[in-house]
């Protein structure tokens, strides 16, 4: 550290990642205004995000002069605070779109899990940030494991899939820019994709029950409901991790069979939360995992918004058609317009370009952080920073991507740009942690 001075800038902030953040809040204010034009609530999204947005701006100066460093020492503090928040919308929430998921407060509503996302890679980092050299041992992993996963099965049982697909991804980078056992990280990752294949085959037989004349179908298909199949599959599963360890050894290559134990259980663990996943999806749920899988096959169903959303994009060509001018968009075509299509919007009206530019504007603003994140002036500012790049880097990916086919659709929105105050506050006292972090950075000299 002999290369490097710590030095204080409270009254200076990255204009970079300022300006890309004002420039996407700015457009995503006109495309929900555009979008909602011809609607009837017109009034009443433009009046939530006219409220939201001042609050957020004050939540991000609010967050941007505080010290980052205080959610270290209180690290426990905000653990209890997500807790309470979780637990108290359980209790007293309000049913929106099938999920117990919103307080409604006198003159907007909240979503709790979009704060505790924000505020568990806050206290995951503060976490990892006192493990030292324990860092790459598996006992690590285990009790962030056991920190994290109250919080998923809180969310689980409103339940709000879409804040534990941004949750997860996040927490993902946080471990790997910690130093978390890259192997650890793979088992993870192993598990999210077990988990998610069995959900996935599992919801795609039931909206399909004609393949499950195929007995072995119909036996797959019974692994999520009767207890006899379960016990067999693991049965199965212990088994073939025995055999695998003792193949390795009739060929002489001596790994330790905690490594076989280890892949074994996490299959396992993979199994039973895509039970689990399953007995919580609701139909609508499924129908968008039909849409995903086969968006042909129900144009004037399942797979209805997506392709709308996509012949939307589509129309604008290169240029757009410009603001408030629309066709697909304001005539109906296009359903959550203003949320989880709002890029439909964009690209019917600002074409090709706006579309570049919203994705440039996002590329711009996970540069800085990557950069702030670099010059942190001390661990917990660094793994702050990464879990909140790979929240915003998830955010991207899943819009962008869900647009062109590559991701289902989630229910997720793009921040700053669609419409929903809880998330916009959120994002927005993400960038101003970042901010702390980069008033107090590191400098060379």
């Amino acid at each position: 550290m002999s290369d490097f001075k710590v030095t204080l800038h409270k009254h200076k902030m990255d204009w970079l990642l300022f300006g890309a953040m004002l420039g996407l809040v700015l457009l995503g204010a006109l495309c929900i205004m555009s979008a909602v034009n011809a609607v009837s609530f017109s009034n009443a999204v433009v009046r939530t995000h006219l409220v939201a947005l001042p609050l957020g701006l004050g939540v991000f100066l609010l967050a941007w002069s505080f010290n980052y460093q205080i959610y270290d020492e209180q690290w426990k503090t905000l653990y209890g605070v997500i807790l309470a928040l979780l637990i108290g919308v359980l209790l007293f929430g309000t049913y929106q779109r099938g999920s117990k998921s919103w307080f409604v407060l006198p003159f907007f509503s909240m979503q709790p899990a979009e704060l505790c996302r924000v505020l568990t890679i806050l206290a995951a980092a503060a976490f990892l940030d006192r493990q030292g050299r324990n860092i790459r041992e598996m006992r690590t992993l285990v009790k962030l494991g056991a920190l994290v996963l109250p919080i998923f099965g809180l969310i689980m049982l409103q339940p709000d899939f879409s804040s534990i697909v941004i949750t997860f991804p996040a927490l993902l980078v946080l471990l790997y820019c910690a130093g978390v056992n890259v192997f650890y990280l793979a088992l993870v990752a192993v598990f999210a994709l077990v988990a998610g294949f069995f959900t996935i085959s599992w919801t795609y037989l039931y909206l399909h029950p004609s393949l499950r004349d195929f007995a072995l179908l119909e036996v797959f298909f019974k692994l999520a409901s009767q207890p006899f199949y379960m016990a067999g599959f693991a049965v199965l599963v212990a088994v073939a991790g025995y055999g695998a360890w003792w193949f390795c050894k009739q060929l002489r290559v001596f790994l330790p069979s905690f490594y076989f134990v280890l892949a074994t259980l996490v299959v396992l663990a993979g199994f039973f939360a895509g039970i689990f996943v399953d007995r919580q999806m609701k139909p609508y749920q499924r129908k968008r995992v039909e849409a995903f899988l086969a968006p042909q096959s129900d144009p004037q169903g399942a797979s209805y918004n997506v392709l709308q959303a996509q012949i939307a994009m589509g129309s604008g060509g290169i240029l757009g058609k410009g603001l408030f001018s629309g066709t697909q968009s304001r005539l109906g075509f296009v359903p959550e317009k203003h949320t989880d299509f709002i890029l439909a919007v964009v690209g019917e009206e600002l074409g090709l370009w706006g579309t570049l530019l919203v994705l440039g504007l996002y590329l711009l603003i996970l540069w800085r952080i990557a950069v702030v994140a670099y010059l942190a002036s001390d661990r917990y500012g660094y793994l702050v920073c990464s879990g909140i790049f790979g929240m915003f880097l998830t955010y991207m990916l899943i819009n962008f991507g869900m647009l062109i086919g590559l991701f289902p659709v989630a229910g997720i929105p793009l921040p700053f740009i669609s419409y929903g105050g809880s998330n916009l506050v959120s994002s927005l006292l993400a960038l101003g942690t970042v901010q702390s972090v980069y008033a107090r950075r590191i400098t060379m000299g």
